[in-house]
This record gives structure tokens, C-alpha cells and sequence, in this order.
């Protein structure tokens, strides 16, 4: 069975996120033993340029957990 969890990553501006940047956060979550799949926009400028994504995530469970 596969479990999936999101996390959230805003950015300041076009270029600049906050501390923990969309790459770090999935060497992370790698590290954790989740397998990237994913981003979803959540909020973008007027152009088109993102302000937050979801970064989707996903993990093989025993079907118990």
C-alpha cells in the first residue's frame, strides 16, 4: 500500500524561497525513505510565476499502518 503526504513551499519572491528551499526539502524527505512524485500549485503571481507549491510524496506502508 502506498501513503502519500504533501509539503508546502512557499517562495518570497520569483527567484528566492523561504529557508528550506523545494530541493532541500526533498533530499530530506529522501533521506526519510519518500520517493518524490510530484508538485501541485497552490498560488501564483498575476504571470504565472509561483508563490507555493505542494510537494507530493509518497512511501510504501504494511497495510497495519
Amino acid at each position: 500500500m502506498k501513503k502519500y503526504e504533501y509539503e508546502r513551499v512557499r517562495y518570497e519572491g520569483v527567484l528566492t524561497s523561504k529557508p528550506e528551499t523545494h530541493r532541500e526539502v526533498i533530499d530530506r524527505r529522501a533521506a526519510e525513505g519518500w520517493r518524490y512524485v510530484d508538485s501541485i500549485s497552490i498560488h501564483e503571481t498575476n504571470n504565472g510565476a509561483p508563490i507555493a507549491v505542494d510537494l507530493v510524496f509518497e512511501k510504501d506502508v504494511k497495510e497495519s499502518e
